[in-house]
């Protein structure tokens, strides 16, 4: 039936059967490989599939004041996960997801989407500090939708309104633009890091390290037991140099507008208090700014955002005088100088006016501490006439300006101190003479911020010493936190002791009968400074816009004030944007002064009689004075005792920051923090 031709050739055969042998050999080889050489491998990655890492946040550290009291705290809140280990279409549960949650259903996708690069036992955070109607949903949802879980996080509580905002900043979900960079490369997507302000700038102390928690899920990824825990490890306390007490004055002082206010040790470079206004609720990015929230204050003309303290470049004005005289005096030049100020003067073929002239009136004869008390004009334009712009570059330099104080605090900017050689290298141009004389009051290219002013200024009162303005102290960082390193170091410049008191006299001159911010006296307070008016846009450009021009673009008022005038304790810069007259900010400075020099009377009380000398309240004081005699030259000796009145009640001090903690209870009652 079958012929030769029909049977299989011995070749195919063989062939066949060779065949057959390597596909065995290669299945030998696949479970050999499987069971034998990648064991380890495999049970793993069934380990995996069987154990669920859930991660445990670490709070943040609370940031405190220089006595210890909270100003930023946390609170226990929960968030939704979204767990990728299991096999379920999590995109087809985005749906009823997103309807418990009350989220964006295409909001929840996009989530997804986001992260599917992303190993998948790295949970997605879907929503923070959820309702109780939301946690309810999940809880009784757990068996249709096992990928939804809950997480204990510990958000961030801010004071109430926007106090301390911008020194304190605030912090957020990294962004991708931030793992990008170095000091944020070890960060995963959802982390909560600082973004600005001293979260920012100590978020490595602050942070903390995440714990996790081992559970036990079946093939359907719903928990059926724990393995273990590993505990969370809190991030470290922060304690700044700010007071509470002296912050809740500078906050109400500058209530109602916009500007800044710095108040520092000039002796140790601590930061006293720091305001910027209008400011910003970072209780709002505790969770997750929305973005026409984000939108609004980007937009905002009168930027929010901005900490102007340290981050507003703006011509200082008069208030750059104090370091014209200061120049003058030591190239001696400034001593005997007099100047008969006639409401302005011509220099380089161009007139320049005296403020004095808008009242109508003239300073007359002037010398170096009657041009610092009235802040004539005329004067500073012929000083700088005869110092030139590199002197006048050289002392403005060694004192801080146009360049950063090196605060530890981010985004700080350097400001612009100009000269011959700062001309040519930005414009490429020369430097022309008659643009010292603007720059003798303050104006042209000039522009500092409060920080650089009151950091100059009070080294000018210091006697010359220059330190770094600094929102820590090294002894006050938790251990192993390396101090923040700065390019600015202290030093001192040497002033002769004649002109520092020239300087510091005049200036005390400034806040009496005569001066140019007389209303803001102190009563028996050693309190000086100087006041500064800025303009904003040039007088020819403002005549031009005519009544827009006058309604818009207001000088800033500035001013710099110290107590006491030499070897000052507190140094304060005071800006108004758009303030017209530095005499209001010497206001505005004032009260903080004011505050400053009342607490230290309150914390150090004189030492008086005991109970039983007091009488209903009173207690009884002696005391010995002079007086001249009726009918001679001499001074009569006298003699006398008295009852004075004891407080019985000192004036409240704030127990933490408003709104942390109940403190608003313990602000004081007239402090109305808005």
């Amino acid at each position: 039936m079958f012929g030769r031709d029909d049977k299989v050739s011995e070749v195919r055969l063989t062939a066949a059967q060779y065949i057959i042998l390597a596909i065995f050999l290669v299945l030998a080889y696949g479970l050999w490989r499987l069971q034998v050489m990648q064991s380890d491998l495999y049970a793993t990655l069934a380990e995996k599939n069987r154990i669920r890492n859930v991660p445990i946040l670490a709070p943040r550290g609370k940031i405190l004041d220089r006595e210890g009291r909270i100003i930023v705290d946390n609170y226990p809140s929960f968030s939704a996960l979204l767990l990728r280990d299991s096999t379920r279409d999590l995109n087809a549960d985005a749906d009823a997801i997103a309807q418990g949650l009350h989220l964006d259903p295409d909001e929840v996708r996009t989530r997804i989407r986001h992260f599917s690069s992303m190993p998948q036992y790295q949970p997605i955070f879907l929503k923070e500090d959820i309702t109780p109607d939301e946690l309810a949903f999940i809880d009784a949802h757990r068996n249709e939708l096992p990928e939804l879980d809950t997480i204990v996080a510990h958000r961030r509580l801010y004071p109430r309104n926007g106090f301390i905002a911008h020194l304190v900043g605030y912090v957020g979900e990294v962004t991708e633009d931030m793992l990008n960079q170095p000091q944020f490369e070890l960060y995963s997507p959802g982390d909560v890091v600082g973004i600005s302000g001293v979260e920012r700038q100590y978020n490595t102390a602050l942070m903390g390290t995440n714990g996790a928690r081992r559970a036990l899920v079946n093939s359907h990824g719903r928990e059926v037991g724990l393995l273990g825990e590993t505990e969370a490890i809190p991030g470290k306390q922060l304690k700044l140099t700010v007071d509470i007490d002296l912050q809740i004055a500078a906050e109400e002082a500058l209530e109602g507008r916009n500007g800044a206010i710095v108040a520092m040790d000039p002796r140790t470079g601590e930061i006293l208090a720091m305001v910027s206004r209008p400011t910003f609720d970072p209780n709002n990015f505790a969770i997750r700014v929305s973005r026409d929230q984000w939108n609004k204050l980007v937009n905002d003309p009168d930027k929010p955002l901005l900490n102007k303290a340290i981050q507003a470049q703006l011509a200082p004005g008069s208030t750059f005088k104090i370091i014209m005289a200061t120049a003058g005096l030591q190239e001696g030049i400034a001593q005997d100088m007099k100047v008969n100020c006639t409401g302005g003067a011509e220099f380089y073929g161009r007139y320049f006016k005296c403020w004095v002239v808008a009242e109508h009136r003239t300073h007359g004869v002037t010398d170096i501490t009657k041009a610092i008390y009235q802040s004539c004009d005329v004067f500073f334009y012929t000083l700088a006439e005869k110092l030139g712009i590199a002197r006048i570059a050289k002392y403005a330099s060694a004192f801080g300006l146009g360049q950063k104080t090196g605060i530890d605090l981010p985004q700080e900017v350097s400001g612009v101190m100009p000269s011959e050689e700062w001309k040519i290298r930005n414009f490429k141009q020369k430097w022309f003479a008659g643009e010292t004389i603007s720059v003798g009051i303050g104006q042209g290219a000039v522009a500092a911020t409060p920080i650089q002013m009151a950091r100059a200024i009070g080294a000018i009162a210091s006697g010359g010493r220059l330190v770094r303005p600094h929102v820590t102290n090294p002894v006050d960082l938790p251990p192993g936190m390396v101090p923040a390193q700065s390019d600015s170091p202290e030093a001192t410049i040497p002033i002769d002791p004649k002109n520092w008191e020239i300087i510091t006299d005049a200036m005390a001159d400034v806040v009496n009968p005569g001066g140019t911010a007389a209303l803001s006296h102190l009563q028996n307070i050693d309190f000086a400074g100087k006041t500064g008016s800025a303009q904003t846009i040039s007088n020819a450009l403002k005549a031009k816009l005519g009544a827009a021009g006058k309604a818009n673009f207001k000088d800033n008022g500035w001013f710099v004030g110290v107590e006491p005038r030499r070897n000052p304790e507190i140094v304060v810069c005071t800006l108004l944007e758009e303030g017209e007259h530095g005499y209001l900010a010497a206001r505005t400075a004032a009260k903080v002064i004011k505050a400053f020099v009342d607490k230290q009377h309150r914390q150090q009380p004189p030492k008086m009689a005991t109970k039983p000398t007091m009488r209903g309240g009173k207690v009884e004081v002696g005391a010995v004075w002079t007086s001249p005699d009726a009918d001679e030259d001499e001074q009569k000796l006298q003699s006398g005792h008295f009852f004075v009145e004891v407080a019985k009640k000192p004036l409240a001090l704030a127990a933490a920051a408003p709104g942390i903690g109940g403190s608003q209870d313990l602000v004081p009652s007239n402090a109305r923090i808005r």
